[in-house]
């Protein structure tokens, strides 16, 4: 299974930026799917996940800002961020659980920069 994310770049505060991510190979139908990022010296944080079926969670840093989406038929996700924030910079990864086996695979990263 391999993650491919794109979307990041340079974005004002106030912006917006949307991510993608597209899976491929082998990705069972019953998975979950994730936004994590990272800043240098931190541990990588859970911004968003949402299920096979549409459920979502998110982070509360990001709670009607961002907004998670999936497309099944295409193994991607999505993440719609608004209202960037400078502490919102980071690098931002894509992650696939999949169910029952809870085996994850990462995507490499995508690069956010909000400037203020």
């Amino acid at each position: 299974v391999q993650l491919q994310a794109s979307g990041g770049g340079l974005v004002q505060a106030g912006g917006s930026l949307r991510l993608s991510c597209a899976a491929s190979g082998r990705i069972f139908s019953s998975n979950v799917m994730y936004w994590y990022r990272q800043t240098p010296g931190k541990q990588r944080e859970l911004v968003a996940g949402i299920t096979s079926r549409g459920s979502t969670n998110y982070a509360d840093s990001v709670k009607g800002r961002f907004t998670i989406s999936r497309d099944n038929a295409k193994n991607m996700v999505f993440l719609q961020m608004n209202s960037l924030k400078p502490e919102d910079t980071a690098v931002y990864y894509c992650k696939v659980t999949t169910m029952p086996t809870m085996t994850s695979y990462w995507g490499q990263g995508t690069l956010v920069t909000v400037s203020s």
